[in-house]
């Protein structure tokens, strides 16, 4: 038998906090992965994170879907307001983030690392 996963990312991100791949899902999972992390983020307009991230232990890629999507780190601002658009930063660069409309944005975070978690359970 071949392995092939074949989901929907809304609700299979609903049962996750919006991640479909990455160290927390079941070993023997084809989601489960020790490399890399991947998120389904959809943001209604006016939300904002709860808090800063600070202490980032990984590198991260964040690319919108649809809407217009603010990522916050110390020294800029970077609006995403095109499909297409991404940013990408690295371990230990404090950031936050702000949906300016509705968005739905996709995550890549690497590496997967258990244990490690951002308190507030929102994260892009």
């Amino acid at each position: 038998m071949v392995d092939v996963y074949v989901g929907k990312a809304a609700p299979d991100a609903a049962s996750d906090r919006g991640w479909l791949l990455g160290h927390f899902k079941p070993p023997g999972d084809l989601r489960h992965s020790d490399e890399v992390e991947i998120k389904w983020g959809v943001h209604p307009k006016g939300e904002r994170r709860a808090r800063w991230t600070s202490g980032e232990k990984r590198i991260a890629l964040l690319v919108l879907i649809s809407g217009r999507f603010r990522m916050e780190f110390p020294e800029r601002d970077v609006l995403l307001t095109e499909q297409g658009d991404y940013v990408v930063w690295g371990r230990g660069v404090d950031h936050s983030w702000h949906a300016e409309e509705e968005s739905v944005v996709m995550t890549v975070r690497w590496p997967s690392i258990p244990g490690y978690a951002v308190p507030d359970g929102r994260e892009p």
